[in-house]
């Protein structure tokens, strides 16, 4: 079964908490944060300060995602914050290495997040020290967009580097009950989607959808 992970890009943010319970009380997993600088992405979005005032509201899983240049400048912000994983682009880093002994040593799980051009091959020096991976399906900076299906080999080969290991492999861009099941027979087992939750007439019956994708 794969975990689900709304993303609260594509909630209300006009009642934000009501939103976050909604997707808790559907059955969602992890939560997932979707953190922009407007450098790295053309885009803006929630600072540490967005995630630690969440923390209160909901038990789930926190998924931090980072689309920041150089996000080791960033981490001091985010680290006390509530969150249970965090995740750095591959693309953004001068230091890789360190960040992730950075989050390490404070007891915090560790991604690293591809963009589409970049291949899977680039992680392999890492696999050993990571928690997840991140395939982006589309370009990152904006919800809503449509899934790129080019993706599905990156995220087969992904599956292969990580083999039996226990670093989850989750995939974001354009994930609908159908996209889901694509990549979940590729190999991924963690589906961050927005708007197909939180614009969903019934959240619950897409969640359960997205959790069965692709075990027929």
């Amino acid at each position: 079964m794969a975990l689900v992970a709304p993303s609260l890009l594509a909630a209300d943010f006009g009642c934000l908490h009501e939103q976050t319970k909604l997707a808790e009380n559907a059955g969602a997993d992890w939560l997932h944060f979707d953190i922009m600088d407007g450098h790295f992405v053309p885009n803006l979005s929630f600072g540490a300060d967005f995630v630690r005032q969440m923390r209160p509201v909901s038990g789930l899983f926190f998924d931090v995602h980072l689309m920041v240049e150089e996000p080791l400048n960033f981490l001091p912000m985010f680290e006390n914050c509530g969150a249970d994983l965090i995740t750095v682009h591959y693309e953004a880093c001068s230091d890789l290495p360190a960040v992730i002994r950075h989050l390490k040593e404070r007891g915090i799980k560790v991604g690293i997040s591809l963009k589409p051009q970049t291949p899977a091959d680039v992680l392999a020096p890492y696999l050993k020290d990571i928690d997840n991976i991140l395939i982006m399906t589309v370009e990152p900076g904006f919800g809503g967009q449509k899934f790129m299906p080019r993706q599905l080999p990156k995220i087969s080969r992904t599956r292969e580097l990580i083999g039996s290991g226990d670093t989850t492999l989750e995939v974001d861009g354009g994930i609908n009950t159908q996209t889901a099941e694509l990549c979940v027979k590729h190999g991924a087992n963690v589906l961050v989607a927005g708007s197909a939750i939180f614009k969903a007439e019934q959240p619950a019956q897409i969640i359960r959808q997205l959790h069965y994708a692709g075990e027929k």
